[in-house]
C-alpha cells in the first residue's frame, strides 16, 4: 500500500449523470420520522448527531455516565493487516481509548456513556513511535490517540446512542461522505430488552474493496443465523468493485497516464490495488458537492457521480450529505455495537427489504416478535425488488471510462 502523488483529471462528465443517480436513490425504502442528515467533516456546521436545526433530537434531562449504564463498544480487525482504529466524541462519556493499534484478527473491549455520540474508522499504513502515529489514511493529525475526526477518505460508523423526541433511540449509519478507504461492519449486540430485536434488520455491511466479496447471493448469515438471513446486494463483484471509484477521485492516483497525453484510464495504466476512494465533496469542497452554502437543502443538493456509485457499492451507506432515508438505521436504545473492519460477506441491502419493518420497532408501532415471521421469511426476501441504486447504477463505472475516451479524443481533435 504504497502512497502515491495525486494528479488532477477532469469532472466534465460529472454533471451528466446526476439525474440518472438521483432518481434511482429515490428507490430506497423509507424510515418514517427521519429527520437526519450527515454532514462531511470539513463542513462548519457538522454534528455527530445528523438531525437538522429543527431540533427534533433531545438529549436526556440527566447526563448518564458509564458508572450508571456502561454500553459496550467494540472494535475488531477481520483485515489481514494492523489497523490503527481511530474514534471521535461529540457527546457523552468516551470510550477508553480514542485510537490504537489492533491487529489482524484481534478486538479491542470497551464502554461508553448511554448517551454517547461519535464515529469510529480505520487508519491503514501508520508509522508509530511513542504517541504519534502517521498514517497513510484516516490520520489524526500524526497522534496516536485522536482528538479530531480522521483525514479524508475513511469509511465510517457514527453512534447518537440517544436519539430522538424522547432520547431513547438509538441512531446509526455506515458513512461514505468523508470517502471510503475499508470494507466496514456493524453488529448489534443485545440487551436484555432488546433481545428479541431479528438480527438481520440491524447488522450493516460496507464491503466495496476488490478480494472480500464472497459469491453474489440475494442473502446470507454473515453476523446473524441461518433463521434469520440477512438481504444482501446481489449484483457487484470483485472484478467490478476493483473499478467503482471515479478516476480522478482515487487517493492515490497511479503516477504514470502511460503512452496518452492526458492522465485518463487506459490499457496502459493499472489502479493500485489498495485503492481508497474521496469522496466528491472531499475532493472539491465545492458547495454542491458538500450541500452547504445555498445548497444546504435536500431540493438543492443532488447525488453527484461518486455518490451513485458509492450507493452502488453498499446500499445501506450514506453517500452524501442528504441520503437519509436509504442510510439511517434507527432502533431503541439499548444493547451494545461491535464495528468489523474488512467483514465477510458482501454489502447489506436492509433498508430496502426491511425498512417498513424497521422504521415499525423504532416508532414501537410493533414487537420485534410480531415482525419475525416476515424477517425470517427467505420468499419474502426474494421477492422484493432489487430496487436499491445497485441495479440502476451497476455498469456506470465502464461507460463513464467510455465517455472520458470519447471526451479526450474530442479534446485532442480540436486542439
Amino acid at each position: 500500500m504504497e502512497k502515491r502523488s495525486q494528479r488532477g483529471s477532469s469532472r466534465r462528465l460529472m454533471s451528466s449523470y446526476k439525474a440518472l443517480v438521483a432518481t434511482a436513490l429515490l428507490l430506497g425504502s423509507e424510515i418514517s420520522g427521519v429527520a437526519a442528515k450527515v454532514y462531511p467533516s470539513n463542513h462548519e456546521l457538522y454534528k455527530f448527531n445528523y438531525l437538522n436545526n429543527s431540533m427534533r433530537y433531545l438529549r436526556p434531562k440527566r447526563h448518564l455516565s458509564k458508572r450508571d449504564n456502561p454500553i459496550p463498544l467494540i472494535v475488531t480487525n477481520s483485515c489481514k493487516e494492523p489497523l490503527w482504529p481511530g474514534i471521535a466524541t461529540q457527546h457523552g462519556d468516551p470510550p477508553e481509548s480514542s485510537g490504537f493499534e489492533l491487529g489482524p484478527g484481534k478486538t479491542r473491549n470497551m464502554t461508553v456513556g448511554p448517551d454517547w455520540q461519535g464515529r469510529i474508522w480505520g487508519r491503514t499504513n501508520c508509522t508509530t513511535g511513542g504517541d504519534t502515529a502517521t498514517c497513510i489514511t484516516g490520520d489524526c493529525f500524526g497522534k496516536l490517540e485522536c482528538e479530531f475526526s480522521g483525514a479524508v477518505p475513511v469509511t465510517l460508523a457514527e453512534f447518537n446512542l440517544a436519539g430522538g423526541e424522547s432520547g431513547k433511540q438509538t441512531f446509526y449509519d455506515i458513512s461514505l461522505v468523508d470517502g471510503y478507504n475499508l470494507p466496514l461492519g456493524i453488529v448489534y449486540h443485545p440487551a436484555p430488552n432488546t433481545t428479541n430485536f431479528p438480527p438481520n434488520l440491524l447488522n450493516a455491511a460496507c464491503i466495496a474493496t476488490p478480494g472480500y466479496l464472497m459469491e453474489p447471493a440475494r442473502m446470507g448469515t454473515f453476523y446473524t443465523n441461518s433463521s434469520f438471513p440477512t438481504p444482501f446486494d446481489q449484483i457487484q463483484t470483485n472484478a467490478g468493485v476493483s473499478k467503482w471509484c471515479p478516476w480522478d477521485l482515487q487517493a492515490f492516483l497511479p503516477e504514470k497516464p502511460g503512452d496518452g497525453v492526458y492522465p485518463y484510464p487506459d490499457d496502459n495504466v493499472q489502479r493500485p490495488i489498495f485503492d481508497p476512494c474521496k469522496s466528491a465533496c472531499a475532493a472539491t469542497n465545492a458547495p454542491s458537492d458538500c450541500c452547504t452554502g445555498k445548497y444546504d437543502d435536500p431540493s438543492v443538493c443532488k447525488p453527484s457521480l461518486y455518490s451513485g456509485h458509492a450507493k452502488a457499492m453498499c446500499p445501506d451507506a450514506y453517500s452524501f450529505a442528504f441520503d437519509d432515508q436509504t442510510s439511517t438505521f434507527i432502533v431503541p436504545s439499548g444493547g451494545g455495537w461491535e464495528i468489523v473492519f474488512c467483514p465477510e460477506g458482501r454489502s447489506t441491502n436492509i433498508l430496502a427489504t426491511f425498512g417498513h419493518q424497521l422504521s415499525e420497532i423504532a416508532s414501537g408501532s410493533l414487537s420485534a416478535e410480531e415482525i419475525k415471521a416476515t424477517t425470517m421469511n427467505e420468499t419474502f426476501i426474494e421477492s422484493q425488488p432489487e430496487d436499491s441504486p445497485s441495479s440502476a447504477a451497476s455498469g456506470v463505472e465502464d461507460s463513464s471510462i467510455f465517455a472520458c475516451v470519447i471526451a479526450v479524443a474530442a479534446a485532442y481533435f480540436m486542439l
